[in-house]
């Protein structure tokens, strides 16, 4: 049975811990103007998005500690990684998501049977305005590292950010008809609005990292991946392979198979092939764990594998390795 582990010491600071610290520090920023600029005007929809930025800054957090310990090495307690603790917190993120979209609704709906005014409207245009820019880079600088180090947290993070932006925007929009038309009720409806976008984008980060938690298979094209790289050492002694089953934990792939060797190879050449070909799947699946198991072509019923067919003889020499 041979196996790939590949442990990752982490710095005390990495990229990704950075990136984590920089939206910690937006969000905080982005709550503080917001609340006084809701304060201010008694806007609701202010309100809500000051609530709205202090999710997005409890979410910030568990990402930034989140990440810090998925790149831990393996230890004996977690002898796979700590990689799924990024998809745990991007599920918690979900939650927090939709909890704070149905406090928006609750509020928003209060103000317009109340018939609530709304006030001072310059100063939070001018939040607003500021709070959408701002989140724009920083989810944008999010989603880039998110898809440099394949971060389930960053991304979730960096949704969360999108959604700001857009909910922002709306409510840019809505300050301003209020300006332009004294409907104070405007604002609590564009507020509804915002919790029905914040429940898209909660539903979503919580699909996504649930189906990793679970641990589904690999997407079709990393399996076919796979295949492909057995499927290539035909020419040398593999000759089916079977119980194929891939996963995912953070960043990292999960691999195991059984591979069938030709009658006749040594378990030292089948030793040295098998490495060959772990590399070979690291390589397409960006330093996947791997685990093969060694067969003989005889000891697996007909039907259960998946043969390898062997090169002619004269184009075995190309499949050298």
């Amino acid at each position: 049975m041979a196996r790939a582990l590949s442990p990752r010491a982490a710095p005390p600071r990495s990229p990704k811990t950075r990136a984590a610290a920089v939206s910690i520090a937006s969000n905080a920023s982005l709550i503080a103007l917001k609340v006084v600029a809701g304060a201010i005007t008694g806007s609701v929809a202010i309100l809500t998005e000051a609530l709205h930025s202090s999710i997005d800054l409890l979410a910030s957090v568990i990402a930034f500690f989140s990440v810090r310990k998925a790149d831990e090495p393996a230890d004996e307690t977690h002898p796979y990684g700590h990689e799924k603790v990024e998809n745990l917190a991007a599920a918690i993120e979900g939650m927090l998501i939709l909890v704070g979209s149905a406090v928006i609704v609750y509020e928003a709906t209060r103000r317009l049977a109340s018939g609530a005014t709304v006030g001072s409207l310059g100063v939070g245009i001018a939040v607003m305005a500021f709070s959408m820019v701002a989140n724009l880079f920083v989810s944008g600088f999010l989603g880039r590292e998110a898809r440099r180090h394949d971060s389930a947290a960053l991304a979730g993070d960096a949704a969360h950010l999108r959604t700001d932006v857009a909910t922002s925007a709306a409510v840019l929009i809505g300050l301003v008809l209020v300006q332009l038309t004294g409907a104070s009720w405007i604002d609590s409806a564009l507020a509804l609005v915002v919790a029905a976008a914040i429940v898209v984008a909660g539903l979503r980060i919580l699909l996504g990292s649930s189906r990793v938690l679970v641990d589904e298979a690999l997407p079709p094209g990393e399996l076919e991946a796979i295949r492909a790289e057995v499927m290539a050492f035909g020419g040398e002694g593999v000759v089916g392979y079977h119980q194929l089953r891939a996963r995912r934990a953070g960043a990292r792939r999960h691999v195991d198979l059984h591979v069938q060797f030709r009658s006749g190879t040594s378990l030292e050449g089948a030793h040295e092939t098998a490495h060959r070909l772990q590399d070979a799947i690291r390589d397409r699946l960006s330093g996947a764990d791997i685990l093969i198991h060694l067969e003989p072509e005889d000891r697996v019923r007909p039907g259960m594998e998946v043969p390898v067919p062997s090169p002619p003889p004269d184009e075995r020499s190309a499949t050298d390795r």
